[in-house]
Order: C-alpha cells, then sequence, then structure tokens
C-alpha cells in the first residue's frame, strides 16, 4: 500500500514543484543585456514554466474545473503535499493546458514565508548555476536551494520585487508544447523598471521586443492616459512590463499572467459558463483586444486575442 501511494506521490510531487508621458514607441538600448553562453542554457522552455496559482482555501477543485473547460487540457493530482523546506501542507495540482502550466496550491496549514509571493516556477538546466547566474545578475536568493523527492528547488528575487522559483528534477518531466505562450505580467514604477531590466534580461538571456511610452491606457483600466509598456522575450517566454504611477485600479496588478485566445469571445463565453467573472473589458488597446477574469479560488488573469 505504501510503495503504491509512492508511486502516485512521486511523479505529482514532480509536477507541482515545477513551479507608466513621453515621446512614441522606442527601444531602451540602454537595459539591453549581452548574456553569457552559460546564461542563455538555463531556460528549458516555457511549457515547464508554470504560474504558481495560490487558490482559496477549499476551492482548488472548483478553480481546476473552471480553467480545464475554458481552455481544455489535463491535470496531474491532485494530492496533499508539502512543496516547502519546513513543515506545511497544501492540495496540489498541475495543470497542463494548451495556453500555459499552472501549479495550483490550496493550502491547509499556514503558507511558510515567503511562500506565496513567488510567481512562477522555472525549470532550468543546472540549478547551481542558476542560483549563482541570479546573485552574479543582481537577483536575490531569498530560498536557499533545497530538496525535494525527485529534484531541489531555490527562489531568487530580481529588482523591483519579482520573485520566481527555480527548480531541477532528478529526472527530467516531459510536457507538450504550448499552443500559446503566455506572458508574465509584470507593473514597476520608473524608479524600479532599470535596475529590473537590467538584472531579468541578464539572467534570462532576454532582449527588448518593443518599449512602448505611450501605451493605451485603456489596457490596464485606465482609458484616456497612456503608461510605458515594454514587452520582452527569452527561453523562459514571454514577459510585459507595465511602468506605471501605480495608481492602478482593481484588479490591475493583481494578475501574474495573461494568456491568448484564438477566439477571446468565444473563451470568454466558456469561462464564464464555466464560474468566471470578467471584471473589465473587452477592450482594444496595443494592436489586441483583452479583458480581465477572475477564477473560482481567486485567481485573476488577463486574456487576449493570439498573435
Amino acid at each position: 500500500m505504501k510503495r503504491s501511494l509512492t508511486r502516485r506521490l512521486v511523479p505529482l510531487v514532480a509536477a507541482i514543484a515545477a513551479l507608466a508621458a513621453t515621446p512614441t514607441t522606442s527601444v531602451a538600448q540602454d537595459t539591453q543585456a549581452a548574456p553569457s553562453a552559460s546564461h542563455r542554457q538555463l531556460a528549458v522552455g516555457p511549457q515547464y514554466d508554470s504560474t504558481h496559482v495560490y487558490v482559496e482555501p477549499g476551492t482548488e477543485q472548483a478553480f481546476v474545473a473552471s480553467w480545464v473547460a475554458t481552455f481544455g487540457g489535463r491535470t496531474i493530482g491532485p494530492n496533499a503535499t508539502q512543496v516547502t523546506p519546513t513543515p506545511s501542507r497544501t492540495l496540489s495540482e498541475l495543470v497542463l493546458s494548451p495556453v500555459g502550466t499552472l501549479s495550483v496550491f490550496d493550502y491547509t496549514t499556514p503558507v511558510p514565508y515567503p511562500f506565496g509571493s513567488e510567481r512562477t516556477g522555472w525549470l532550468v538546466t543546472d540549478l547551481d548555476q542558476a542560483v549563482r547566474a541570479a546573485r552574479t545578475d543582481g537577483a536575490a536568493v531569498t530560498v536557499a536551494p533545497f530538496a525535494d523527492p525527485i529534484g531541489r528547488d531555490a527562489v531568487v528575487q530580481f529588482p523591483g520585487g519579482i520573485s520566481a522559483q527555480l527548480y531541477v528534477h532528478t529526472t527530467p518531466p516531459s510536457y507538450p508544447d504550448l499552443a500559446s505562450v503566455p506572458e508574465n505580467r509584470l507593473y514597476l514604477s520608473p524608479d524600479a523598471v532599470g535596475a529590473f531590466l537590467r538584472s531579468y534580461l541578464a539572467f534570462t538571456g532576454g532582449r527588448i521586443v518593443s518599449d512602448d511610452r505611450r501605451a493605451d491606457g485603456a489596457a490596464i483600466g485606465l482609458p484616456g492616459t497612456v503608461y510605458r509598456l515594454l514587452r520582452l522575450t527569452s527561453g523562459f517566454g514571454a514577459t510585459t512590463v507595465a511602468v506605471t504611477d501605480g495608481h492602478l485600479p482593481y484588479p490591475f496588478g493583481r494578475e501574474l499572467t495573461g494568456y491568448g485566445a484564438a477566439d477571446l469571445g468565444a473563451t470568454l463565453e466558456r469561462a464564464k459558463a464555466a464560474g468566471a467573472s470578467v471584471l473589465w473589458g473587452p477592450v482594444r488597446a496595443d494592436g489586441r483586444d483583452s479583458a480581465m477574469v477572475r477564477f473560482p479560488g481567486g485567481y485573476v488573469a488577463e486574456l487576449h486575442t493570439d498573435r
């Protein structure tokens, strides 16, 4: 019986561990970091970079059902387990959907600090090398490497307070390619964005795709205003950075990730039928339609037309 339970737990724990006016469009050349060759080898692929979703207690099943009904995909779990280096208990489930991977946590104990502040889990090729690179590139290691049953993890924080969990598995996982690569959505102040970009781009081996200093504020709930919008890309996937004065209406800034949809209208209808609520939009701004959606359990996500 114990051996059978272990067989069920190991794949699950492996999965869940994966865990703003100024002139027109311009590219911030001064923040274009030149990463070393070793840095470029850290990322494995965006399907292994999961958003960490901490749901309200007792809502894990409702959230997962709503998400899969909206986007499709499959799940691994759920199961009660420990995913932190100090004692804790959470009902955890991995969601492999065509628009992105999610690690879902429904804690039955208090969440040990600083867990819950990390946005994503990034699979890296070498954890020790990744931790050294993060420090070299100006990030802080907020949770030193720790072991889990089938690998190791650490949490790093980039300037501006942006945290990510890094992980490796003893046996490398294999997840399907994504139909649409999700966007890690960040909100930063003008004071913090320069240091963040230098550190983040160096660590991820990324580059700035676009830097629009007069982006349409309707996309962040502020029609009639402009803000600075950067789009980044790297082996860890896509990142958008909204540079604002912090005067944001709810729920903007509460979302962690943006998800692309081939038919936004139909996707929103499926989401509503599955218990989600549309908090803003859809609106057209910056060349695409977008909306803000709250799923059961409290998870807020941005949905947009895929391109």
